[in-house]
């Protein structure tokens, strides 16, 4: 479906970059292969690059939230960037906006 540019390490960060449809169909794609990086790699914190995120059902949450709770046990944090205005309302609807740092560019 994807492929390995979809996740990326940088530093010691893992880069999801999230498909235009983040739905039910993606979702399990995106959890296995941030989750398989996570313990395979050295990795403090999540960013998840929307830049090319359309639409995102409540999977989105899920994937979001579920590489909180993981990342979080180590003390890492998540971060978003290039949210549009509807990303950043479902963020803010979903209380995910609380745990993730919503970040410029």
């Amino acid at each position: 479906m994807e492929d390995f540019q979809d996740f990326q390490i940088i530093d010691n960060c893992l880069m999801v970059r999230m498909p235009e449809e983040v739905d039910h169909h993606r979702a399990s794609y995106i959890c296995e292969g941030a989750d398989r990086l996570l313990v395979r790699e050295n990795v403090e914190n999540v960013v998840f690059d929307f830049e090319d995120t359309r639409f995102m059902d409540s999977s989105g949450i899920g994937i979001i939230m579920g590489r909180y709770r993981k990342i979080s046990c180590f003390g890492g944090h998540v971060y978003a960037i290039h949210t549009d205005r509807q990303i950043q309302r479902i963020f803010r609807m979903s209380g995910l906006h609380k745990i993730v740092e919503i970040l410029p560019g």
